[in-house]
């Protein structure tokens, strides 16, 4: 089964390099449209990079998820069928996708943007890995760890989640434009907590591992930090809705539940110390560092998520840059990191030769890419706060707006060039390792 593990994360890379790839031309499309727009034209370009981000998280998760079930418990043979059934699937649904978008085939909507029929596809693999994963885990007596928890968590979601991006299909949603508008966007955002709680579960499996002590994943502080983040999973949806006239109890209950987000940055700070300890432990280890970068950027975007939950400051950010900001520091910053780390911890189980050989190398790239990263942020949170004043209180038009904010633009694109390549040359080191065996081998 590792053997299907390893493909699925190495097609997960490729995914990496090709949203990377098509976000740097998107970005300087965007501003001369003229270049590629008769070759590659945005309104291809966007969901192209959108969706090579979405499933390099998903794929990479996914793949990272089963090598971990493995280790964790005992390997069962007679799950490999079906599990290399469900990942072919799962890599020809993705390469139609892409396909249909050069086409120009669209039909979905945000995020889900390709002809709806490919979507069950995508339900069909998930729930056999669903099936595979929990046969597993109830296979498996005795105290369930909080990792295990946050993965079935963000498995199950998923599922609700994607289907309910697809009620726009019944007439009852779709012919209403403020039942759409919020089912959508609720949907949209709860997604992005289903595949959260998979890749921060991952984050401490891999801590475990690398501390060796696996009494914090049965500790209760991991169990009510699960239990906060499950409820902003269901709940916290509510602050993309704020320009929607739906029901003033939702919006409430929504601000209510963001700002028990202070709870964990709270405790993020009160642990700075232990932190601070424990990066001198595990300075030479390098998924922890990839880890450490991720924390990093959890408190920055966490400071971000709980400015833009307050509706006063949403009605300046929503829709503009500052949104772009934060879907980007989540994606590249913690989930990207995380999800980096964990390749660098599975590679090197089967290549101990890929981290030794090249460790100053991949230091100098994470550090360089996300100091990258941190410029491009920043550049992004400026031109939103801008453009919103601007077209809030000023009044000016969108076009005049988006004059005003084109030089922190550029300094988000020639950033984001920076970002592609750090994370490109990461990703073909891991690309180059040897992490296939034999059956003979294995045998």
């Amino acid at each position: 089964m590792n053997n299907i593990s390893f493909r699925m994360l190495r097609f997960a890379l490729v995914l990496l390099i090709t949203g990377l790839f098509l976000g740097v031309i998107a970005a300087f499309v965007f501003f001369d449209t003229g270049t590629f727009n008769s070759f590659l034209p945005f309104y291809k370009l966007r969901p192209l990079h959108v969706s090579a981000s979405i499933f390099w998280i998903f794929t990479s998760a996914v793949g990272g998820l089963f090598f971990y079930v493995n280790e964790y418990y005992e390997e069962r043979k007679n799950d490999s069928l079906l599990l290399k059934i469900a990942s072919v699937v799962w890599v020809i649904t993705i390469l139609s996708i892409f396909i249909s978008f050069l086409t120009g085939n669209f039909g979905g909507r945000e995020y889900w943007e390709f002809p709806p029929f490919l979507a069950i596809p995508i339900l069909f693999c998930w729930i056999i890995f669903a099936a595979i994963f929990f046969g597993r885990v109830f296979s498996k007596q005795g105290k369930t760890p909080v990792f295990i928890w946050m993965w079935s968590t963000g498995i199950i979601f998923f599922l609700l989640t994607f289907a309910e991006a697809n009620l726009w299909l019944i007439p009852w949603f779709r012919e209403n434009v403020i039942r759409d508008i919020t089912v959508q966007w609720k949907a949209n955002g709860a997604i992005v907590g289903s595949w959260n709680q998979i890749v921060y579960g991952t984050a401490i499996y891999l801590m475990t591992k690398i501390s060796g002590d696996e009494s914090v994943a049965f500790k209760w502080p991991s169990f009510f930090f699960y239990f906060l983040g499950l409820t902003n999973l269901i709940f916290n949806w509510g602050h993309h809705t704020y320009n929607v006239p739906a029901a003033p109890w939702v919006r409430n209950i929504s601000y209510i539940i963001s700002m028990t987000e202070w709870i964990i940055l709270i405790n993020i700070m009160q642990s700075f110390k232990s932190k601070l300890t424990e990066a001198k432990k595990f300075a030479n280890i390098i998924p922890y560092r990839f880890l450490l970068a991720s924390e990093i950027w959890v408190f920055l975007n966490l400071i971000l998520a709980i400015m833009m939950s307050v509706p006063a400051i949403n009605i300046f950010t929503h829709g503009t840059h500052v949104t772009v900001a934060h879907a980007m520091g989540t994606t590249i910053g913690i989930n990207t990191m995380i999800l980096l780390a964990s390749l660098f911890y599975i590679f090197s189980k089967r290549d101990p030769q890929l981290i030794s050989k090249k460790r100053h190398i991949i230091t100098g790239l994470l550090w360089t890419g996300n100091v990258a990263l941190l410029v491009f942020w920043t550049a992004l949170i400026i031109a939103g706060i801008t453009k919103g004043y601007q077209i809030v209180i000023n009044k000016v038009s969108f076009e005049t707006a988006m004059q005003i904010i084109r030089n922190y633009l550029y300094v988000f694109a020639f950033a984001g060039i920076v970002i592609a390549v750090t994370l490109t040359y990461i990703s073909i080191i891991l690309l180059r390792a040897n992490v296939f065996v034999k059956k003979e081998a294995q045998t």
